[in-house]
């Protein structure tokens, strides 16, 4: 069989994060397909010349705002776009590529915001988009990826105590990760190596939190169930820049 190498990156500004060696860290890592989240941008503020990759969009209606990309060297059946929800379908969070044997979808959840502003909606889009998946799941295995904007256990963060009320590490937050691997799901990473600390993808700007590993893992790939077998390898990129995110890297049985 041949092995396929999936990457995942929020690049908090793709016109940002090419100035900052984008490009270079895209060729090093030579995935079979290139997931981006938050790009910010509308597809003609950019010309991005990556020969042997298809390319997809899915921007915000709000400029400088959330989107996602896939880079794939392999065409899609089909590609779509959101959840065919209008209320969700404003800021270009999902793209949806159907390939021979599963679905590939490129996620960026929202982020439930300082005071936890947004965590209502946050439910609703959760509940929507678990629906979403086990709908996929009818009919092809499926592989999601992106920055889920949750970490799932104490495991998965530096101060889980001091920040158990924030966004992110919250209860129903956390609830709701853990609801979507009851219905089919395994999280990747925590299938190979379940005790492994220190293990982030995000670090805020503030207080030097990179340099000292303090920090976060929101950013997933996740796998039916049914999948799981065909896992090879999970791994996280801290040593790529370019982000306040760094890459990271499923590779599987394709």
């Amino acid at each position: 069989m041949n092995n396929l190498k999936y990457i995942s990156w929020n690049v908090n500004g793709l016109r940002a994060c090419i100035k900052k060696g984008f490009l270079d860290s895209f060729k090093n890592l030579n995935a079979d397909c290139f997931c981006l989240q938050e790009t910010k941008l509308q597809p003609h503020q950019i010309e991005l010349d990556i020969p042997g990759y298809y390319q997809y969009w899915n921007s915000a209606i709000k400029k400088g705002y959330s989107g996602t990309a896939l880079f794939t060297k392999i065409k899609p059946i089909s590609v779509s776009y959101g959840m065919n929800i209008e209320e969700h379908d404003q800021e270009g969070r999902l793209i949806t590529a159907e390939f021979k044997n599963h679905f590939l979808v490129v996620c960026y959840t929202p982020n439930s915001q300082r005071q936890l502003a947004r965590l209502e909606y946050r439910m609703k889009w959760e509940n929507d988009f678990k629906n979403y998946l086990l709908k996929l799941t009818e009919s092809k295995p499926v592989i999601l990826c992106g920055d889920l904007n949750v970490a799932h256990k104490e495991i998965d963060l530096a101060n889980p105590s001091s920040n158990h009320k924030n966004a992110g590490f919250t209860d129903d937050e956390r609830k709701k990760f853990s609801t979507l691997l009851e219905n089919g799901f395994t999280d990747t990473f925590r299938y190979l190596y379940p005790d492994k600390k220190d293990a982030y993808s995000w670090w805020s700007y503030f207080a030097k939190s990179r340099e000292r590993n303090i920090g976060w893992r929101i950013d997933y790939f996740l796998v039916s169930d049914k999948l799981k077998n065909k896992i090879k390898d999970a791994k996280i990129h801290p040593e790529i820049q370019g982000s306040d995110h760094c890459p990271v890297e499923l590779t599987f049985d394709c």
